[in-house]
């Protein structure tokens, strides 16, 4: 029998023995004693099916980071053992056959424990070797490896501080001496240290790898909010590795730290590039819209905000009326921008009693001389989920509907794409009620497509643009609506529709609490998106960005919306305090920095929407006008169905309050089967969703 110590075993660490033959065995393991050598009194041995396990208790400790390895024994060559903790994801350890001993140590990696009980899970692998221990000792505290990025550098991720996260070699390709992995836990992340003789602004891209498809992380600077970083999936390209721009970044003089934290997990990190960000060259934005019969009103609001573009003033803007109302009454101030939603407008929502007073908020808002900007939460055009568990209203997302977008388009004769024509026809009656009382719109139709919770980015790229060029057409050509500036609002260059249909780009930013960045890997994004031949905005965000920090990032967003309810009315995600300074800046432009935007711009020769009956596919044409109006009573040849496309009991709402969730917590799952939505819109009823949701960013 093996005698040592437990400080012998592992230097001058403070380590803990676990025997095998005390764990809680399961399958067809038995305690052996035959190999001599062993610690304790016997091994396991039996491994040879996929139901034999090994659960080891671990207690004892204080909460911190320790490194696990097994005892082992591989006397039929080398073999692989599935080492889980408490109940994360499992690491392949090595069981390698040695020769000059009965018994070997193979590390596992470096862990998160707690002060209670922990597990570890050995699961068979490659069968036929025999387990003797684990041993846990303290993780060693490792120096701090600093990298001077004044002038440029790359700097490994290997060499950061590893929380819950390990160094790994197998995916090749990578730089410096590995990679980081097993970001899987909340807390799992890797700290970077890096240096600046002085105060300056760097361009940050990470290098990784997404070979279990598309995944996001969160970037800190100095332990402040987190920064989303998307990682594109590189399942399919040439190599498993990537760069993705995470912005730029605000070094003080001296030591700076980067983190980067789980998020949607199952990727790794090889290195980071740091550059000196050059000064910002002009915008090359025009005052051209991409549709040429844009009324002069229309004109008007573009040239409003594009004359402030890159100035360092940021238009405010504020979603629904009562967040309005809120400001105005706790804060003193009033914004420029009044953003609406025309989803209760959605004939699918209509049928069931859904009813908006959005149009007529929109043109009490613009009486006021305010910018008005609309959505749409477009609810599908058919086969609704509808049962007690997925309600009409959810038919916005991807889970509450079965509407096969890509088949719909596919036959233009098909009674779905008929549906499809006939809705966005419904929501162009009410548009052209705001054109026909000359109040230009800031136009958000299939936004965050590229998310994929909201059914019209359930079916790709392809689709989706598809939809988009369709609505540009129908809306611009046949009902004559020219007063929409048409804003795209997802970053992914595949799925930008083109810049022939498209006058705003924007990002909806949803930080993590605490987090009043300036979003500056997405603007970073849209600005080479576009070219730098389109504004960028932020049509929704949740934190309120810093203007102070606007500035010394050259974030030149032209506006933000913060959604309502919680966003604006406590102090959650934006408390008191810091509202009151972002209204008071004088660089947040408000509706009293707005003045007679409009001028004489006016609607000419003026038109009026018809009163006629008419079928989606006809017009109603004023004499005196060359605009083409639509009658605000729709007579339709394809009409909604109420019947729902799943067994269940239907429900109903007559009533309309709006409520803001927020994403479907992720699976832990290297192939995640469900998306997280960094928003979501008014919900009728007083309905609460048995999804549970937990805000992101």
């Amino acid at each position: 029998m093996r005698l040592f110590s437990i400080l012998t075993l592992l230097g001058t660490a403070s380590a803990l023995i676990f025997e095998a033959e005390n764990a809680t065995i399961s399958g067809d393991l038995v305690v052996a004693t035959d190999v001599p050598g062993f610690s304790g009194t016997g091994y396991v041995a039996g491994w040879d099916n996929a139901t034999d396990t090994l659960q080891f208790s671990v207690t004892g400790l204080t909460a911190g980071s320790y490194d696990i390895a097994v005892i082992y024994s591989a006397q039929y060559g080398d073999k692989y053992t599935s080492v889980s903790v408490n109940g994360a994801a499992s690491v392949e350890v090595a069981i390698t056959n040695v020769t000059t001993s009965n018994w070997a140590t193979s590390p596992v990696g470096s862990f998160a424990l707690t002060a209670g009980t922990n597990t570890v899970l050995l699961s068979d692998d490659w069968g036929w070797y025999f387990i003797d221990s684990i041993t846990v000792v303290p993780t060693p505290v490792a120096p701090v490896v600093v990298v001077d990025v004044t002038n440029g550098a790359t700097v490994e991720a290997e060499n950061g501080i590893l929380n819950g996260v390990t160094v790994a070699t197998s995916t090749a390709g990578y730089s410096g001496t590995g990679y980081v992995q097993g970001f899987v836990a909340s807390t799992d992340n890797v700290i970077i240290t890096i240096s600046s003789k002085t105060e300056a602004l760097y361009d940050l891209v990470v290098r990784y790898a997404a070979i279990y498809g598309g995944k996001q992380t969160t970037m800190s600077l100095n332990g402040g909010g987190g920064a989303e970083v998307v990682l594109a999936d590189t399942t399919t390209a040439a190599s498993p590795w990537a760069n993705a721009t995470a912005g730029q970044v605000l070094l003080n003089a001296g030591n700076n730290t980067i983190s980067f934290i789980d998020d949607w997990g199952w990727y790794f990190i090889d290195c980071i590039y740091v550059t000196p960000s050059p000064p910002p060259a002009p915008h090359k934005v025009s005052n051209s819209l991409v549709d040429p019969k844009a009324l002069p009103v229309t004109k008007a609001l573009f040239e409003t905000l594009l004359a402030k573009y890159g100035s360092g003033d940021i238009f405010s803007g504020q979603a629904d009326p009562t967040g309005i109302t809120w400001l105005e009454t706790n804060i003193g101030k009033t914004p420029a921008i009044l953003g609406l939603d025309m989803i209760d407008y959605s004939p699918t929502r209509v049928e069931y009693g859904a009813t908006s007073t959005a149009v007529e908020d929109g043109i009490a808002w613009d009486a006021r001389g305010g910018l008005t900007a609309f959505q749409w939460h477009w609810n599908a055009p058919a086969d609704l989920i509808n049962n007690a568990t997925v309600p009409w209203w959810d038919g916005i997302y991807t889970y509450g509907t079965t509407f096969n977008l890509t088949a719909a388009l596919a036959n233009t004769s098909s009674t779905d794409y008929g549906l499809l024509l006939s809705d966005m026809d419904a929501i162009a009656v009410e548009l052209l009620r705001l054109q026909a009382a000359n109040i230009p719109i800031l136009w958000r139709p299939l936004h965050e497509a590229d998310g994929g919770w909201f059914w019209w980015g359930a079916w790709g790229p392809e689709s989706c643009k598809t939809l988009y060029r369709l609505m540009f057409d129908r809306y611009t050509n046949y009902h004559g609506l020219h007063n929409l500036i048409w804003l795209w609002n997802s970053v992914t260059p595949s799925w930008y529709p083109g810049a022939d249909v498209v006058d705003i780009l924007g990002y909806d930013s949803y930080p993590a609490i605490g987090d009043h960045g300036p979003v500056s890997a997405q603007y970073q994004d849209l600005i080479a998106l576009g070219l730098d031949e389109k504004m960028v905005t932020l049509p929704e965000v949740g934190n309120i960005p810093d203007p102070t920090i606007l500035k010394l990032y050259h974030a030149d967003w032209s506006y933000f919306v913060t959604w309502d309810q919680d966003y604006i009315t406590t102090d959650t995600y934006n408390n008191l305090t810091f509202k009151q300074m972002v209204y008071d800046d004088p660089t947040v432009l408000k509706l009293t920095d707005l003045g007679s935007w409009k001028g004489t711009a006016t609607i000419a020769p003026t038109s009026s929407v018809a009163s006629s009956t008419a079928s989606p596919t006809s017009t109603s044409k004023s004499s005196s006008s060359s605009i083409t109006m639509i009658s605000t009573t729709l007579s339709t040849s394809t009409t909604h169905s109420a019947t729902s496309s799943a067994a269940g009991t239907t429900t109903s709402s007559a009533g309309a309050v709006q409520s803001h969730w927020g994403k479907p917590a992720l699976m832990d799952n290297p192939f995640p089967l469900c998306f997280e939505s960094p928003e979501s819109p008014e919900t009728p009823g007083t309905f609460s969703s048995p999804l549970l949701f937990e805000e992101e960013y």
